[in-house]
């Protein structure tokens, strides 16, 4: 019965991916807190705290194919929490002598929040993994079109002449910050959550910090300076960066959608027969990964401020801040990953028509060199009266619909100058590219750096 169509088995391969939906649903969730259960109890037979007889037995027990579950939705919804009627399904597969010693010096939320980071720290990871594929789809369009010219656009009209290679190239250089983004985060998100009742761990006496470093220790998770029952800002900032995540794929599936239109139609989605079809119109071939790229980042961004607002947490456990979180993070998982899924899709196959993006950068006649035709007869007449001689040779152009070269030809002072093949030369959209090879390579030299 899924509602959120990110959810659905129907809607969901548009919104999300079946991966990171296993790391983020219920049952992911249940094996993970009985995960925490289970390490807690090993760690505290090791330290002597509960007997060895009883961590075996939990250990075994900690598995929801071993457990009778049949009563914890009624448990739930009469507690408020899951905690309470899975550790007793627990301590009944465990056994009446290993069970009393389940969840000893334990509280809801250090299962909760800990099963929630074991989930992030799975979520990130697998992020990261097709993020690096992007990347490296992304590095090998801007090495193949390095040299690909088409029209720079500005305010959506032409501007100067750029190379493909270098729009691919602006489309990759904020994934690769993203990634240090991501490894920078982990260490502040990953980290085990174990403060006891009110967040002092005095349950445990003296144990208490052992207990907390050989739990994070054990499941592979960091260990906070204190308990993080009401200190939210990790998972904020997990969220936080895949909205940011989630923009930079939006600029990327923007740029995709506007290029693929009828009337430029220099760039095209992957085809396969049938995708992207209309029901009336047989000739359509609508972008649809790059359209639900931007419906995952639209998504994703309106989660962040739910996530945030729940920072706001009251004294040692909160009245609802916190049961506000579930709402946002399993979803801002799912969406953006979803999104890098398409993004990668569009990335590996995307269709580059150079021809027509050649027959675009000529479609004004050479005015899109206007900039490279001023800066090249400015050492002849000054760069004022250049502009002037070649703003007058732009409107000339457009009057009479010829090309830029022949309007100059037609100024007396810049024809005594410059013959035929210079004006060629200046007018050429290939020989005013500036920069865009160094740039190129600078993005690439980070990517293979990193």
């Amino acid at each position: 019965m899924a509602v959120n169509p990110a959810d659905s088995p129907v809607f969901g391969t548009l919104y999300g991916s079946d991966t990171m939906r296993a790391v983020f649903d219920e049952q992911a969730l249940i094996q993970r807190m009985l995960d925490v259960e289970a390490a807690l109890a090993r760690v505290e037979a090791r330290l002597g705290l509960i007997p060895d007889a009883a961590a075996e037995a939990i250990t075994a027990a900690a598995r929801t194919d071993r457990l009778d579950l049949s009563g914890l939705p009624a448990s739930v919804r009469n507690v408020g929490y899951p905690v309470v009627g899975l550790v007793a399904a627990l301590s009944r597969a465990a056994g009446p002598e290993a069970g009393r010693w389940t969840h000893w010096g334990a509280t809801t939320q250090d299962i909760l929040d800990t099963a929630v980071a074991l989930q992030v720290k799975a979520g990130l990871a697998l992020l990261r993994s097709d993020l690096l594929h992007l990347i490296a789809a992304l590095a090998e369009q801007a090495e193949t079109h390095r040299a690909t010219v088409m029209a720079g656009r500005t305010h959506l009209q032409h501007a100067l002449p750029i190379t493909f290679g270098l729009k691919c190239a602006v489309w990759l250089a904020p994934l690769i910050s993203h990634v240090e983004r991501l490894d920078q985060l982990r260490p502040r998100v990953e980290l085990v959550s174990f403060g006891g009742a009110a967040g002092t761990l005095a349950s445990l006496g003296e144990h208490g910090i052992a207990v907390l470093e050989g739990l994070a220790g054990e499941l592979a998770l960091g260990a906070p300076w204190l308990p993080w029952h009401v200190r939210r800002e990790g998972l904020a900032e997990a969220v936080g960066f895949l909205g940011l995540l989630c923009g930079s794929l939006g600029k990327f599936a923007t740029d995709i959608i506007l290029l693929a239109q009828t009337e430029l139609g220099e760039v095209a989605e992957p085809h396969a027969p049938g995708r992207g079809s209309s029901s009336t119109m047989p000739q359509k071939r609508n972008p649809i990964a790059a359209e639900y790229v931007l419906a995952a980042m639209r998504g994703v961004q309106a989660l962040v401020p739910l996530m945030q607002g729940a920072m706001a947490q009251d004294f040692e456990r909160a009245t609802g801040p916190w049961q506000a979180e579930p709402l946002a993070l399993p979803q801002a998982f799912v969406l953006a990953h979803g999104a890098v899924r398409h993004a990668l899709f569009i990335a590996e196959g995307m269709i580059v028509d150079a021809a027509r993006m050649r027959q675009n950068l000529e479609a004004t006649g050479g005015l899109i060199v206007a900039e490279a035709v001023m800066m090249g007869l400015a050492p002849l007449f000054g760069r004022e009266a250049a502009h002037h001689a070649v703003q007058a040779a732009c409107d000339r152009a457009r009057s009479g619909a010829i090309p830029l070269a022949a309007a100059l030809a037609e100024i007396p002072e810049i024809a005594a100058r410059l013959d035929a093949a210079e004006l060629a030369t200046l007018t050429d959209p290939a020989r005013y590219l500036g920069s865009s090879d160094a740039f190129i390579d600078r993005v690439l030299a980070a990517c293979h750096q990193g």
